[in-house]
């Protein structure tokens, strides 16, 4: 029994070593590179004279070879323009599947712009199968790479799929637009077939709206650029648009002769593919890789024979063997076909992932502009509302107006705070609020915070009482402006929803080391309450305890979701305790450093300080194109006993500073004709010192670089807060006044 085993070890031992030598991987790297290289030009070469089949024959003798010394970036490169060649021969489930292998591998390795390569070829099988949406999705996320890419030739081709896709999708609006700029993009990168394609398509949506003179223009256009790049299916497809066309004109002459070239066309078409495309062909292909396996499979018979000689006992043993690995191969096999089934459903998911990340992107970026937009259009009227307000309640308004005008201040007061609100929501998912931390004194800012609220919580008969902490510190190092928004959110929030009740704000120790404290905010009503069920949104955006609470009390529950935002940044946590009818209470523990105390700066009077100045020669330009903004800002300027000259455009306001001495320009930057933004880089073209103020609307930090990039020396919101305004103009001008007398 010892000696059977010794003889299956043997045969084991020789059928291993016959069946599967070993590879020895010689040569130099660099030499697999470069007969990588030689295979890709022969299959540039060949795709060029139209053999495609031969193209993609050499395109995989190049994979081969990549996939040989596991080099990701040919491999991808390489399936990715089989995939082209087999859309360009109408196979076009390979295309996809080989598409989709490359994207996944570029995906793998980061491989960005062959990515959008690919991304785009992967658009034109969806657009071959009529999906419009995601032939749309592909070619937008291609179009992105290529232009950051200044890819001028791609970013032409694409811009002429997308058009294709509108064109499928009826949108003939959106298609006209992207065939503009594909002839624009032609003509400039001199792509002779690319913009006979776009005039052709031009003038095939002339012809759907029953525009013949202008459908018949293009088409001969279109033919004549054809016939230029010498391409027969696009000469084909003109002859048979003009025959079309004259046909519709009841010129039946020209459309016979149109007719008779479109057959001609169509008929070296036919000849050509007969010669590179024929059955012939791909049979040819399909044959070559068969003769591979079975010149394999000889290899393999011829071996055996060699051993022929073996015993009987061998004879019998490889029978058995052969029939166990009969049976192991068709378990591997029905395997390999369940982890096919498997890696193609992995890469389809993969490939959505992918595309849901894009449009996630997309939408953000939606989201971002969408939010600038309505900020600036709400925030420029709102500057009026809140400026004229302020105005007439300084003009000593009569007894019965003055109700009025504080309900018209109130409301303005409260669509600004629900604008930042948002604004602030947006910054803290972008996470582009960071911290700004500064030695302050926590007890008093507390305080300041509840006597700023005092007057609210008076007008609902409440009571505030203040707790602190004998065993804390009084001064230390943190974001003192992020805390009051938490407090001010917290202690409003028990104000609005308490009525005939109180309200306590406590700060007590709940660890120290060294000078590094946990220091616990608590804010404790006994007003209305919040149910069990509501507790555990209460943290989210939009989210208060039911709509009648919202009419009711008013709000746009915002509040809390900006301080779960802010408590994150400062590195802490937040949770609540609350009972129906029995109030709430919340409770913030974030980390703080012990600071030495430094005295309080005394508040600055800037208005009584401008006041002081020598404004004899001093002189603004305002550059405002909105009649009621201008009035508004020359009210509050005149007031500060400063002269102004108002313009409403930014090239009257280039030529006003070139003939005039402006100590300050506050420009607007949305205006009819060049926008604030040229104005000031043409002011900066020949006057590098001068001081110039963005007065505007906008205020998302995105566009911040922008105004950097442009010259401007501030930026002053709108509508502003009086302080603000009067303290960047003080510092302007004793900037000023100091560089004079020097």
């Amino acid at each position: 029994m010892s000696r059977i085993k010794y003889y299956i070890f043997v045969f084991l031992v020789l059928i291993a070593s016959r069946t599967f030598p070993q590879n020895s991987i010689e040569g130099d790297v660099t030499l697999e590179e470069n007969k990588i290289t030689v295979h890709i030009e022969n299959a540039e070469s060949e795709a060029k004279k139209g053999n495609y089949y031969d193209a993609i024959d050499a395109l995989k003798k190049a994979l081969l070879t990549a996939e040989s010394i596991q080099n990701k970036k040919q491999q991808g490169i390489i399936l990715s323009k089989i995939a082209s060649h087999q859309y360009n021969i109408g196979d076009v489930n390979n295309a996809n599947s080989n598409i989709t292998k490359a994207i996944n591998v570029q995906s793998e390795i980061d491989d960005k712009v062959n990515l959008s390569i690919s991304r785009y070829t992967k658009g034109l099988v969806y657009l071959y199968q009529k999906d419009y949406s995601n032939a749309l999705d592909y070619f937008k996320s291609a179009r992105n790479i290529f232009e950051e890419e200044e890819l001028n030739d791609l970013i032409a081709e694409v811009t002429l799929s997308q058009a294709e896709v509108n064109i499928g999708l009826k949108n003939f609006s959106e298609a006209k637009s992207l065939l503009e700029k594909t002839i624009i993009l032609s003509k400039k990168n001199e792509l002779t077939k690319l913009e006979s394609k776009a005039l052709l398509k031009s003038a095939y949506i002339a012809l759907e709206e029953n525009n013949l003179d202008k459908a018949l223009s293009l088409a001969i256009e279109g033919t004549k650029l054809a016939q230029e790049a010498n391409t027969l299916e696009i000469l084909s497809a003109s002859y048979e648009l003009q025959s079309t066309i004259y046909s519709k004109k009841g010129n039946y002459k020209l459309a016979n002769d149109n007719l008779k070239l479109f057959i001609k066309a169509k008929d070296s078409i036919i000849e050509f593919n007969n010669v590179h495309l024929s059955l012939d062909k791909k049979a040819k292909s399909i044959i070559e890789d068969k003769d591979a396996v079975i010149k394999h499979q000889e290899e393999e018979l011829n071996q055996k024979n060699e051993d022929s000689n073996l015993s009987r006992l061998t004879t019998i043993l490889s029978v058995a063997l052969i029939t166990i690995l009969s049976l192991l191969t068709l378990s591997l096999y029905k395997n390999n076909n369940i982890r096919l089934k498997t890696n193609n459903m992995l890469y389809r998911k993969n490939e959505e992932l992918l595309t849901e990340k894009e449009r996630a992107e997309i939408a953000a970026k939606t989201k971002a502009n969408f939010l600038s937009t309505v900020t600036h259009e709400l925030r420029t009227p709102l500057y009026a509302v809140t400026g004229l307000t302020n105005m007439l309640l300084e003009e000593n308004p009569k007894p019965e107006q003055m109700q009025h005008l504080k309900s018209l201040k109130f409301s303005g007061d409260y669509l600004l705070t629900f604008i930042n609100d948002i604004l602030q929501i947006n910054k803290i998912e972008a996470n582009k609020v960071e911290l700004d931390p500064e030695i302050f004194n926590f007890k008093n800012k507390v305080e300041n915070v509840i006597a700023a609220l005092n007057n609210s919580a008076l007008d609902n008969n409440i009571t505030i009482h203040f707790e602190y902490d004998k065993n804390l510190p009084e001064t230390f190092n943190g974001d003192q402006l992020k805390i009051s928004q938490i407090l001010i959110n917290l202690i409003g929030n028990s104000i609005k929803f308490t009525k005939d009740g109180d309200i306590w704000v406590r700060v007590t120790k709940l660890d120290k080391k060294n000078k590094n404290y946990s220091v616990r905010l608590e804010v404790e009503d006994n007003g209305i309450g919040i149910t069990k069920e509501k507790q555990d949104n209460m943290f989210e955006s939009f989210s208060q305890g039911s709509v009648q609470i919202n009419r009711k009390y008013g709000g746009t529950g915002l509040g809390l979701s900006i301080v779960k935002g802010l408590v994150d940044i400062l590195k802490g946590k937040i949770y609540l305790k609350s009972e129906l009818g029995q109030g709430t209470s919340f409770f913030i523990e974030i980390p703080l450093q012990e600071a030495e105390e430094v005295k309080e700066v005394k508040k600055k009077n800037y208005a009584k300080d401008i006041s002081e100045l020598d404004l004899s020669n001093v002189k603004v330009l305002v550059v405002e194109d909105n009649k009621i903004n201008q009035m508004i800002t020359k009210k509050i300027l005149t007031k500060m006993n400063l002269a102004c000259d108002l313009i409403d455009n930014g090239e009257d306001a280039v030529e006003m500073v070139k003939e005039n001495n402006y100590e300050i320009v506050l420009m607007d930057i949305h205006m009819p004709g060049i926008s604030g933004l040229e104005a000031t880089k043409r002011i900066r073209s020949f006057d590098k010192e001068q001081t110039i103020f963005a007065l505007t609307a906008v205020t998302l930090e995105d566009k911040m670089h922008e105004f950097d990039e442009a010259g401007f020396d501030d930026i002053i919101s709108k509508p502003f807060k009086q302080e603000d305004f009067e303290k960047k103009l003080y510092s302007a001008l004793t900037k000023s006044t100091s560089s004079t007398s020097v």
